[in-house]
């Protein structure tokens, strides 16, 4: 039996990963080890990534994570940065698939968004300036790199994922034209592994103009390759062509680690405990950890179900409702299970 490490999360993380696990313990019998992080780890272990956490992590080799909590201009280092750099996840795949029954900008959306996940400007690499006469800080300054090694071993994730997932066209968004070292590099290295899938369409885009393209003309796009910090700004803007963040999933691929969670990562404080989270991101997200560990048959028959209770939209949470009003995470829960268990 497969054990699976859960991260629980705050706010609103508790209720949208139970309703994760419940639906994967439906159709399949894995076993749940139950840990924390973020500031409910900091207050029941001192620690907002404790020991315990990355020792579960690291000998179950596959997580699903709910939403952490990250203090705003303060306090601890992004709780997903810090696991990304721990287990060195270097591809962060973001499907953008619109439902049925979700109002969406564009109908069939259907792209892959992939993020380079280590290097670049979102590792947090900080400093503040300082005047040396007056000891004063004057400013602050981020230290962004990319290397060859990282840009290789992420287009090589990014070009067998999209093989695997049957996938024809690859799209890199870069600044070049700006950044003419760091993206001048990504771009070699895209250029080198896209000449070894010669079955793969491969186009270049510059990531202001080429964003533009992709709100207006999704159809035209597939897989989207992008650097770390773009890449988390890009994919929740296209998130909104699939109807938004509460049903988009994720997942943080390495060499031998996989950490799947819900692109919006928000804990929604205001929500805890009262019941009203949409769990489709994170369930979906279970899903892409299902096929990742061998059980393809299980996850599609959880992605079906939660297309059908969408598509069907009687018992969904008010942010999916048509009349805005909807049903609580557990109505929908136990919509999306009685589906399966009655299919």
């Amino acid at each position: 039996m497969q054990t699976i490490t859960a991260i629980m999360g705050d706010g609103i993380g508790p209720e949208v990963m139970e309703s994760a696990m419940r639906v994967v313990d439906s159709v399949v019998d894995v076993k749940w080890e139950e840990v924390y992080a973020g500031t409910t780890a900091l207050e029941k272990h001192g620690d907002p990534l404790p020991q315990t956490t990355l020792d579960s992590i690291a000998r179950n080799k596959v997580a699903l994570k709910g939403p952490c909590n990250t203090p705003v201009g303060e306090g601890f280092q992004s709780i997903n940065v810090q696991l990304r750099k721990k287990f060195d996840l270097h591809l962060n795949l973001r499907p953008i698939k619109s439902l049925k029954g979700v109002n969406c900008l564009h109908d069939d959306v259907d792209l892959v968004v992939c993020r380079e996940n280590t290097e670049e400007l979102y590792t947090g690499e900080e400093e503040y300036i300082w005047d040396s006469v007056t000891k004063e800080i004057t400013g602050a300054k981020v230290v962004g790199k990319i290397t060859y090694e990282g840009s290789r071993r992420f287009f090589r994730s990014v070009f067998m994922h999209a093989s695997l997932l049957q996938r024809k066209k690859v799209t890199v968004l870069h600044k070049v034209n700006i950044l003419k070292l760091t993206n001048g590099i990504f771009l070699e290295v895209a250029r080198e592994v896209a000449e070894l899938y010669h079955q793969m369409e491969y186009e270049e885009r510059i990531i202001d103009a080429g964003s533009m393209s992709v709100v207006m003309d999704p159809y035209r796009f597939d897989v989207i390759a992008t650097t770390n910090l773009f890449g988390d700004i890009v994919s929740d803007i296209f998130a909104g062509l699939a109807g938004g963040l509460g049903v988009v999933p994720g997942a943080n691929f390495g060499s031998r680690y996989a950490i799947f969670e819900a692109v919006h990562d928000g804990t929604w404080p205001q929500a805890a405990g009262k019941n009203l989270a949409n769990p489709t991101a994170l369930i979906l997200s279970a899903v892409m950890m299902l096929d990742h560990i061998g059980e393809q048959k299980a996850a599609r028959r959880i992605r079906w179900a939660v297309e059908s209770v969408i598509a069907e939209g009687e018992k969904v949470t008010c942010d999916l409702s048509s009349d805005g009003v909807g049903v609580g995470t557990t109505d929908m829960t136990n919509a999306i299970v009685e589906k399966i268990v009655t299919s």
